[in-house]
């Protein structure tokens, strides 16, 4: 499953809508701004309905987590993976970090920082906002839209890669 940032597709409402958090005299966290570019399934068969946030520190000027969140419960993901597989049910819901992608030693304390911020409900919606905004922007084929059986099931090589926990690190897109 590429993932891709929310602001390749929608530039200007992406950092506009950009959550950020300035951490100040955080115990585990150095003072400094952290910025959660979100990114998306890019794949046109996939309803994963999740989000990673690469989260970047002004201060650093880099990656310091990937932080995945899957906003749907565990019986929409058993359903979406096609088996009972808790771990990797348990791993699609979030907030997690995301396994397989670069993390820093202040990954943890990001971890903690954003389930504090995914307590905004509004802020949630918006996350599920962008996600249809960004899947109505992938090419399909003409006339083709989701039917019930594509947005709850992967594709078999989908189901293999994930049961056998291979993971792909997140792509980005650079501005």
């Amino acid at each position: 499953m590429p993932f891709e940032q929310f602001i390749a597709r929608f530039n200007e409402l992406g950092w506009k809508e950009t959550r950020s958090a300035t951490t100040l005299n955080h115990p585990k966290l150095p003072e400094d701004n952290y910025g959660f570019i979100e990114m998306y399934c890019n794949d046109e068969n996939c309803d994963c309905r999740r989000v990673i946030f690469e989260v970047v520190s002004e201060k650093r000027r880099k990656s310091v987590a990937y932080v995945s969140f899957g906003w749907e419960n565990a019986a929409f993901y058993t359903r979406w993976l096609g088996e009972k597989d808790l771990v990797t049910v348990k791993q699609l819901q979030g907030p997690i970090l995301n396994p397989g992608s670069p993390q820093s030693k202040l990954a943890p304390a990001i971890l903690e920082l954003a389930k504090d911020i995914l307590q905004d409900q509004n802020y949630v919606a918006r996350i599920k906002r962008h996600y249809k905004m960004f899947k109505e922007t992938i090419d399909r084929k003409p006339g083709q839209i989701f039917d019930k059986a594509e947005t709850t099931t992967p594709a078999l090589s989908e189901r293999k890669a994930l049961k056998s926990r291979k993971r792909h690190r997140p792509r980005s897109t650079d501005n």
